[in-house]
């Protein structure tokens, strides 16, 4: 095995630990658990990622990835807002009902928890997303409604308020607590929000 491949196999490793430590204990996650579980030491964290913080901000992303990289295959490729939104919303829906979706809403809860005692981690954090979110804007930045091409500062708001409407609901999905929000539930909210963005300004003004 080279060494490229060995640091490879070793980051694997201890996302994957991470990922089984930090959504079960959250802040309180400790480094030496994760590095044993990974069969490695505190030192390849270190040498992999640069801190506790480093490793967390690599395991956003490499859990987020998929899932931006599935929705753009899940958008169709056709200019129309309200098409590209309903595909995405019923992709978003049926991201609720996976066998995984409990454990997503737990590391999810668990990221929002490390991140208020961590304000340099939430800082990173949100960078992270920020830059995982440029592709969403981008997937919907000149799709048209009524003949008006959404700018990407209206994208911008768009996908900013999906994220909101889409995390607040699939909480309520996985929990129980929205029993009545199918996918056509998602899809109406949905493009009720992109209507709005592609009627609204450019973002200029409140």
């Amino acid at each position: 095995m080279t060494r490229a491949e060995t640091k490879e196999r070793n980051r694997s490793a201890l996302l994957t630990a991470a990922f089984e430590v930090v959504s079960r204990d959250g802040y309180r996650a400790r480094l030496d658990e994760i590095a044993e579980r990974a069969g490695l030491t505190t030192g390849a964290v270190y040498s992999l990622f640069g801190s506790k913080a480093g490793l967390v901000v690599a395991l956003v992303t490499e859990h987020l990835r998929p899932h931006y990289e599935e929705i753009a295959r899940a958008v169709p490729a056709g200019p129309d807002l309200l098409d590209a939104v309903d595909a995405f919303a019923r992709y978003y829906r049926r991201g609720c009902d996976a066998p995984d979706a409990r454990a997503a809403l737990s590391l999810q809860i668990t990221l929002l928890d490390m991140a208020v005692h961590d304000a340099g981690l939430a800082a990173r954090l949100a960078e992270s997303i920020d830059a995982q979110e440029g592709a969403l804007i981008e997937l919907f930045t000149g799709r048209t409604y009524q003949g008006r091409a959404l700018t990407s500062d209206r994208s911008r708001r768009l996908v900013t308020g999906l994220r909101a409407l889409f995390v607040g609901l699939t909480q309520g999905v996985v929990l129980g607590l929205a029993r009545e929000a199918d996918e056509q539930f998602f899809a109406d909210a949905a493009r009720a929000l992109a209507v709005g963005a592609a009627l609204a300004g450019d973002g200029t003004n409140p």
